[in-house]
């Protein structure tokens, strides 16, 4: 038997690598667009370094959420108590702090297994119980709204510890005086040039497996296009007061969730679940103790953004959360997440929340109400969903499949036509 395959030319491969992630491409060009439009519109204002600064911070905690969000979306589920929590376990952590007199460093660890805990208990009815996601979410949404407001009594508590509050609001250390912060620069660097590593090495170790990959000339050019970015957005920090504390955790939880999902064991199963949950079942993946650990982690993360929050306003109030979980949502679906699960990135879900921090912020500095706000950000998430499914049809009716096609010897041992299609009449001598 004798097998015939297709070879795909250099450009040809590029062309059907660069449609299978026009999503994730047409997202960064999207955000990139979103700011070049704003600038325009605020005169400059968006991208100077305190405004830059400022967007950090005011979206560093939807962030943290988007990243849980994705992995829960991933799986095929929903989350709708993430504000919630992030409302109970900042309130805990300021009764903590101010009533109980416990030092930060006690604080952080302890909320973060509050949140363990919560996300354990609500993975628990949705993985084991099969109760559905949407409906222990939802109770959950309600059941930590008021626990939030039966702990605070209904009253906010402020004046917290300046611990706690510089993980929000504090800079990293650097030099004094005039000039650009240092540190923050030679972190830039480092960054950059870790990224085009991981691009390079990602790229080798795939064609080494025999695996399609992209032409040269793109791998460069996206490379050229990180490194830019990278370092343009670095010297604009650095020419206010450096990397935020804040930022610098984004950075550690986006290449550590990136790494993990692309790399590791585990992510590879939180795709699978997603994917098909029978099917991973079946290839011996503990699809339950998956989604389990899925919400866990939503709920350590949901703890970590309520712990920010709390530190931004300096106070736990009970309306806090309100609608983060709607936000966390639309970044997860704008940045690539797919309804029926088992599709999306972290990368993709950090694009979205820029999305819509920037949206927001660009809306705020030109003077747009409330009003035009939400419904400029509700029409973004509905063409950003849309765009998914044009994008899957597109790609679905033009992808084509190649199998090997088996060979039949004649008598004389030379090739002779290829044996015809299983099912299909034969003459019989």
């Amino acid at each position: 038997m004798k097998e015939t395959t297709t070879t795909f030319r250099p450009s040809r491969l590029g062309s059907v690598l660069m449609r299978d992630n026009a999503r994730q491409y047409g997202m960064a060009i999207a955000l990139v667009a979103i700011i070049v439009l704003f600038q325009i519109l605020t005169g400059g204002l968006l991208l100077t370094p305190l405004n830059v600064t400022n967007l950090i911070m005011q979206n560093s905690y939807i962030l943290i959420l988007a990243i849980g969000m994705m992995l829960v979306i991933i799986t095929g589920h929903i989350d709708l108590s993430v504000g919630s929590v992030v409302a109970f376990t900042g309130a805990v952590s300021a009764i903590m702090l101010t009533s109980w007199g416990l030092p930060t460093l006690m604080v952080v660890p302890a909320v973060l297994l509050l949140g363990g805990l919560i996300g354990a208990w609500q993975g628990f009815w949705v993985a084991y119980v099969r109760v559905p996601a949407f409906i222990v979410t939802l109770a959950g949404m309600l059941v930590f709204r008021g626990a939030t407001l039966a702990a605070l009594g209904g009253e906010s508590i402020a004046r917290l510890p300046s611990s706690l509050r510089s993980l929000s609001s504090g800079f990293l250390p650097g030099q004094g005086g005039e000039g650009p912060h240092l540190p923050t620069l030679l972190l830039g660097a480092l960054g950059a040039a870790a990224i085009v590593w991981i691009q390079w090495r990602s790229r080798a170790r795939s064609r080494g497996y025999g695996l399609p990959v992209q032409p040269v000339g793109v791998t460069a050019a996206s490379s050229a296009v990180v490194v830019a970015a990278v370092l343009a957005f670095t010297y604009v920090l650095a020419q206010y007061n450096g990397l935020p504390i804040v930022g610098v955790l984004l950075v550690a939880l986006i290449a550590g969730y990136s790494f993990v999902m692309r790399s590791t064991t585990m992510g590879r199963r939180v795709y699978a679940v997603g994917g098909s949950e029978q099917a991973a079942a079946l290839s011996g993946i503990r699809t339950r103790r998956t989604t389990f650990w899925v919400f866990v982690n939503m709920g350590v993360l949901s703890a970590l953004a309520g712990l920010v929050f709390t530190a931004r306003l300096n106070a736990a109030t009970p309306g806090a959360g309100t609608m983060f979980e709607l936000d966390a949502i639309a970044a997860a679906f704008i940045g690539g997440a797919s309804a029926t699960g088992g599709v999306g990135t972290v990368v993709g879900a950090v694009i979205g929340a820029l999305v819509m921090g920037v949206l927001n912020n660009g809306m705020s500095l030109i003077g747009l109400g409330v009003d035009w706000q939400q419904l400029i950000k509700g029409l973004v998430l509905l063409l950003a969903v849309a765009f998914d499914i044009y994008n899957k049809r597109r790609v679905s009716t033009g992808r084509t499949v190649s199998l090997p096609v088996p060979r039949r010897r004649n008598g004389g041992g030379g090739e002779g036509t290829a044996a015809p299609p299983r099912g299909d009449a034969q003459a019989v001598p």
